[in-house]
């Protein structure tokens, strides 16, 4: 097939248009244009008034090699490149220890989906609940304050992306294709057939608990096992005696072991237990960058209007998002991050005495509120005052843990200390004063907001810097300033604080037989981008088992 990438149609065009398009585009006769397909579908809205759908199209010619020869110079003509997934090994007649991935969110879904597929029948060892008990445990939290510290946004069936907008794009490189696999298997599972082509894809909170529930029966259905409440204590580790271990086991809470030489890690960025035993255990971790900050929420009017004008309301543009950067005059970068459109910010934390803002929408996005995480960017630098060995002059890679925990606490007691978020209006937090009243705004989180000053929810350059950024996204997105505009606090949860680093081979720096991945690890941040690593990973280990089978033999 050709591929013709583009393709320009206004907003409002009738679906007769886009294969008389083709053909004007192309110089095609009546009969050259024997089908086509839809590959990708965004749309440019930098004129106000006149959004245009642009197309990737996959076409159907009857004579194929006479229109390349044609447009051989064109740089948006050329052949349909091959985004079929192909399996990199088979399973061995006989297989020695079955490999185990520990989690099961997106990353952790595909790392046991890839490797039962291959016929390695997987065993998926993951720390809370499946994902209805999970989702009763949550509303529980936010509707009654009840915390299930192994049961919340963070742990159980389908990982943190299950409370999120289930957003399904990434600027990721992805020269394999690996993407166009995880979209293929989510329409599989019950996800609409559109996020194989729209370029913002989609799903929503409601949608991705059947599908999670329809993937995990899959990877069943292919002689895997999915067991839930198992946290994994330790790992049984055996030294060469040259600075390096080799994985021979995972060890769980009741003190039972699982024999394995092969164990993806596909933890979440918040398993910050976790991450304490692998440092312990001698496993190479360092701390890496990540972002704090506050969620911001508007009426989502004001940003259909500001990003689509007289358009704004068109079924096929649906909520209007946005992307914001700042880089303030203290030198710290400001953005906005999981813009989570017709949606709701939600409490998000794992841990008792601590608060956590997170974003979340469902597929319909008709909520009457946007959220966002405003965040600053923050290096390991940064944590050395929350670090309990900085004084010993050998700081902790752990010491991002540390902060968050630290701002996560003040959050708490600043919202009462019985789970509320510490909010303020963001004419108020412009003008650094308390907030005493709500106005026109009001604020989705639940349990719920109270009013006060941010100042001391985050460090001063932090709140110095979004400060600043505020009335700079208000020149881009008219509103963004507004004084009824909600903020609360605190985002902490953006990205892991830390990275387990692994070789060429996708194994731990350290460590043989450990599978680092996902966003717990560091190599990731979103659904697509963990899921993507979930199946590289699982080709590693594939590949691993495949060449120790051939050795034994």
């Amino acid at each position: 097939m050709l591929r013709l990438t583009d393709l320009k149609l206004p907003l409002d065009h009738v679906q007769d248009d886009l294969p008389r398009a083709i053909r004007a585009r192309l110089k095609l006769g009546a009969g050259d244009l024997l089908g086509y397909t839809i590959a990708k579908r965004s749309y440019d809205a930098r004129k106000r008034g006149a959004i245009a759908l642009i197309y990737t199209l996959d076409l159907e010619l009857a004579d194929e090699a006479v229109v390349l020869q044609r447009y051989a110079d064109d740089p948006h003509v050329g052949l349909t490149p091959d985004t079929n997934y192909h399996f990199v090994a088979t399973a061995p007649a006989t297989l020695a220890h079955r490999p185990v991935v520990v989690g099961f969110g997106p990353c952790g879904i595909f790392a046991a989906l890839i490797l039962a597929q291959m016929g390695l029948r997987p065993i998926v060892l993951e720390r809370g609940k499946a994902v209805r008990e999970r989702t009763r445990d949550t509303w529980d939290f936010w509707r009654k304050r009840n915390l299930h510290p192994e049961s919340n946004v963070q742990f159980g069936e389908g990982g943190a992306g299950t409370f999120s907008d289930g957003k399904l794009y990434s600027q990721i490189r992805d020269p394999q294709h690996h993407g166009r696999k995880v979209l293929t298997e989510f329409v599989k599972a019950g996800a609409p057939e559109e996020i194989l082509y729209v370029s913002k894809p989609h799903i929503g909170t409601f949608r991705l608990v059947t599908m999670v529930e329809n993937m995990r029966t899959t990877i069943e259905s292919l002689g895997g096992e999915v067991r839930f409440d198992q946290r994994v204590e330790d790992l049984h580790l055996q030294s060469d005696g040259e600075g390096r271990q080799s994985v021979r086991g995972v060890v769980l809470a009741d003190d039972s072991e699982l024999r394995t030489d092969h164990v993806v890690l596909a933890l979440g960025h918040s398993a910050r237990d976790t991450f304490e035993m692998l440092h312990a255990r001698g496993v190479y971790v360092e701390a890496k960058p990540f972002s704090i900050g506050l969620r911001i929420e508007h009426p989502q009017s004001i940003i259909d209007r500001a990003r689509f004008g007289p358009q704004a309301g068109h079924p096929l543009l649906g909520a209007a998002d946005y992307k914001l950067v700042h880089h303030a005059g203290n030198g710290r970068s400001v953005y906005s991050f999981c813009m989570c459109p017709g949606g709701t910010v939600v409490a998000a934390a794992s841990e008792p005495g601590r608060v956590v803002t997170n974003g979340m929408s469902q597929y319909s996005r008709n909520e009457r509120n946007a959220n966002a995480a405003i965040v600053v960017g923050i290096e390991p630098g940064d944590f050395a005052a929350f670090d309990p060995k900085f004084d010993e002059g050998d700081g902790s890679p752990l010491a991002g843990i540390a902060l968050q925990r630290e701002l996560e606490s003040r959050a708490y007691v600043l919202g009462g200390a019985d789970y509320n978020a510490p909010g303020q209006l963001v004419g108020d937090f412009i003008s650094a004063r308390a907030s005493t009243d709500f106005g026109d705004v009001q604020p989705s989180f639940k349990p719920g907001v109270t009013l006060g000053s941010l100042d001391c929810a985050l460090p001063g350059y932090a709140i110095e810097a979004i400060r600043e950024a505020l009335p700079a996204f208000d020149k881009k997105i008219r509103g963004f300033a507004m004084h009824d505009a909600i903020l609360t606090g605190v985002e902490t949860r953006t990205s892991s604080p830390v990275r387990i680093k692994r070789d060429d081979s996708l194994q731990s720096l350290n460590t043989t037989g450990l599978y680092p991945a996902g966003e717990g690890a560091g190599y990731a941040g979103g659904i697509l981008s963990a899921a993507v690593d979930g199946i590289k990973v699982a080709e590693a280990v594939a590949r691993s088992i495949q060449d120790q089978a051939r050795n034994v033999s």
